[in-house]
């Protein structure tokens, strides 16, 4: 079996993102809503200007995601960036490849400047917890909050 490897993906990816995206906002509770996402994903995937998508595979299996999206902050020198998916398949979890998509999306930020990565995890999600805090992330004493902006 050949080992599982990271690459950047591409506007031809979208079809076999698209189905563990679901997946990744099904399980966390997030609403997916197939009229809207198609386009942002495919949106994003065509222009590196918002941010990059990594994917992990193995032969012709997908096996999970990253997705990095850029911001711009003062605070961290110029431009910073959000880790606002990461997903692995259920089968194949607790393997390091989420520590492995994780390093990854680093060396990209790190590549493309930004001075810190930013991202989001349940309170309630052990495991992933656990991979940030082992790779060095931690709570930064804020609140973070948002607003949803509508027509």
């Amino acid at each position: 079996m050949p080992a599982p490897v990271l690459r950047d993906a591409n506007e031809t990816d979208l079809g076999l993102l698209l189905p563990m995206m679901e997946d990744f906002y099904r399980e966390e509770g997030i609403g997916w809503d197939p009229t809207r996402m198609p386009a942002a994903a495919a949106r994003l995937l065509s222009d590196p200007s918002l941010g990059r998508v990594v994917v992990l595979e193995r032969g012709d299996e997908s096996l999970g995601y990253a997705v990095l999206t850029w911001g711009y902050d003062l605070e961290f020198g110029g431009r910073d960036s959000f880790l606002t998916e990461i997903y692995v398949r259920p089968s194949v979890r607790a393997r390091g490849l989420g520590r492995r998509l994780l390093e990854q999306v680093e060396k990209v930020a790190r590549a493309s400047g930004a001075g810190a990565i930013h991202l989001e995890v349940r309170p309630d999600n052990a495991p992933a917890l656990e991979l940030y805090r082992r790779a060095g992330y931690s709570p930064t004493g804020r609140t973070f909050l948002s607003r949803t902006l509508s027509d």
